[in-house]
C-alpha cells in the first residue's frame, strides 16, 4: 500500500471516529461501583486526540483481557430461546468463568508490545476468597476483582483497563477480518455432544475462519492441557497480528466494532481503544513479545486432587522487572552452563538437532538436550525465550551465529530456551565448512 492511500485510510478512519464520543465508553455492558472503577483509575490519562489524527498513547498501559466461555449452566436464568435445548448452549455473558486471561503492556516509550498469558488454573489469592484458581475470580467479582488477583500475584503491578470478551466474540472478530492463516501443530479432532462442539482440524498451514479458530481454542485434549492451549494461542495471536494489523484494517475499525460490539465489555473509551490498535499496528513485530506466568503443574497427590498451575514468586520477579518495568531485580550473568537448552528440529535432516546440540555444548552450553521434533516446517531457526529471558536468547544466537530470537512461550516448558532448528541450519553449516 502506498504512503498516500495509508493516509487517506487513516484520515478516514479518524473521520469516522471522531464521530463518536470518546469521553464515553460505548463498549461498557455492566456498571462498575466506584470502589471497582477505581482499581481501574491510578493513573493519568493514557490517550490523547491529535486533530484528524488518530489518537495516541501518551504513556505505557497495562491493559487485562479476560476471554470468557459461558455454557447455559454457567447462568441462574439463561435467555428463554435457550432454556429447552438439551445441551450446554453458549450464551452471550460476561459472568462465568474466564477461559482466558492476558496481561497486555502497550509501552510506547520502548515502542514494545508484551502479552503475558496467565494460566486460567495458577493457584493464587482471590482477595475475600482465599486460595484458589485464578478464573474463579470473574464469577465472584467481575473484572476488578480479577484485576486484583492479577495484580497481587504478579508482585502488585498496576492494571490500567480491562477488556472482557466471549468466544461468540471472537469468532465474530475473526470472521470480520477475514479469517486467518495459521500453523495447526497436529491433528485435532474431539466430540462433546453435551456442548455441541466439534473439533476437527488437519495438521499443517491453512485459512482458519471464526468457527474453525474456535475449534483451534477450544481443544485441550492432549498432553499439556490448559498450557498447550495457551501455547496455541500465543501462535494465534502473533498471526493476527502480522495479518490484520494494518491501515486497511484500522480504517475498517468502526465497522468490525459493530459486528462485535455486543460480544465485548470494557471501561475503555473509543479513543482510548483506537489508540492501542494503532500503536499495536505500528509495532515492528520483533518487539512482540509474548511470555507466560512461569510455574509448574501441580503432582495428582497434592491439594486433593485439584489440578493447579504453581506460579513461581522468583522467576515472575523477574519477568516483570524485565518485561512489564516493575520491581527490580539483580541480573547476574546468567552461566551458560544454568541455561535450559532444549532443541527441536524441524527440517527433518538426519541429526540436525544433534549436530546444533555440539556447536553449543562447545560453546560452553552444559545442560543441552534434545526433544521431539517441531512439526512446522521453518525457514528461519526460532531460538525462542521461553521464561522471556532475552539476554540468554541473544547469547545462544551468538554463539551459533543464525537464526531469530523471539520471546514468546511456544517452546518446551522445562526449557529457558527453545531451538526450533531451520532450514538456514543448513546454510551455516555449509558456511563454516568452507
Amino acid at each position: 500500500m502506498s504512503g498516500l492511500a495509508g493516509v487517506a485510510l487513516l484520515s478516514a478512519t479518524a473521520g469516522a471516529l471522531l464521530a463518536m464520543s470518546f469521553a464515553s465508553t460505548p463498549l461498557m455492558q455492566r456498571e462498575l461501583s466506584p470502589e471497582q472503577a477505581s482499581v481501574f483509575s491510578k493513573g493519568d490519562r493514557i490517550s490523547k486526540n491529535n486533530s484528524l489524527q488518530l489518537p495516541e498513547l501518551t504513556r505505557p498501559v497495562n491493559i487485562l483481557v479476560l476471554g470468557l466461555k459461558v455454557l447455559t449452566t454457567d447462568v441462574q436464568n439463561p435467555p428463554a430461546n435457550l432454556k429447552k435445548l438439551r445441551y450446554q448452549a453458549l450464551v452471550n455473558s460476561f459472568d462465568g468463568l474466564t477461559d482466558t486471561m492476558l496481561l497486555l503492556r502497550f509501552n510506547p516509550e520502548a515502542k514494545k508490545l508484551v502479552a503475558l498469558s496467565i494460566p486460567r488454573d495458577t493457584r493464587t489469592q482471590v482477595p475475600g476468597y482465599g486460595i484458589t484458581k485464578i478464573n474463579e475470580a470473574n464469577v465472584d467479582g467481575g473484572p476488578a476483582l480479577s484485576a486484583k488477583a492479577t495484580s497481587g500475584l504478579l508482585g502488585g503491578v498496576g492494571v490500567d483497563r480491562y477488556v472482557s470478551i466471549n468466544v461468540q466474540g471472537v469468532q465474530a472478530l475473526v470472521d470480520a477480518l477475514g479469517g486467518v492463516t495459521v500453523f495447526v501443530p497436529k491433528d485435532m479432532k474431539y466430540v462433546d455432544e453435551s456442548q455441541h462442539l466439534y473439533v476437527n482440524l488437519k495438521a499443517g498451514q491453512q485459512h482458519l475462519n471464526g468457527d474453525q479458530v474456535l475449534q483451534l481454542l477450544r481443544f485441550r485434549h492432549d498432553e499439556y492441557g490448559d498450557i498447550g492451549r495457551i501455547q496455541r494461542q500465543q501462535m494465534l495471536m502473533r498471526a493476527l497480528m502480522e495479518q490484520a494489523l494494518n491501515p486497511a484494517t484500522l480504517a475498517r475499525l468502526p465497522q468490525i466494532l459493530s459486528v462485535v460490539q455486543s460480544h465485548i465489555d470494557t471501561n475503555l473509551s473509543v479513543e482510548e481503544l483506537v489508540a492501542l490498535v494503532g500503536f499495536a499496528a505500528k509495532t515492528n513485530r520483533s518487539q512482540v513479545q509474548m511470555l507466560m506466568v512461569p510455574g509448574s503443574f501441580s503432582q495428582p497427590h497434592e491439594y486433593n486432587g485439584i489440578s493447579y498451575w504453581l506460579p513461581s514468586a522468583r522467576r515472575i520477579q523477574t519477568m516483570m522487572a524485565q518485561h512489564f518495568n516493575f520491581g527490580t531485580v539483580s541480573e547476574g550473568e546468567a552461566l551458560a552452563n544454568s541455561v535450559r537448552v532444549v532443541i527441536q528440529d524441524s527440517t527433518r535432516q538426519i541429526n540436525a538437532a544433534q549436530a546444533v546440540a555440539n556447536r553449543l555444548k562447545q560453546s560452553g552450553y552444559g545442560n543441552v538436550s534434545v526433544s521431539a521434533p517441531n512439526r512446522e516446517p521453518l525457514n528461519v531457526t526460532r531460538i525462542v525465550a521461553q521464561q522471556g529471558d532475552l539476554k540468554s536468547a541473544e547469547a545462544v544466537r551468538q554463539s551459533l551465529g543464525f537464526g531469530e530470537v523471539r520471546i514468546e512461550s511456544t517452546g518446551d516448558l522445562d526449557s529457558d530456551i527453545t531451538i526450533q532448528v531451520g532450514q538456514d541450519w543448513g546454510q551455516s553449516k555449509k558456511q563454516s565448512t568452507n
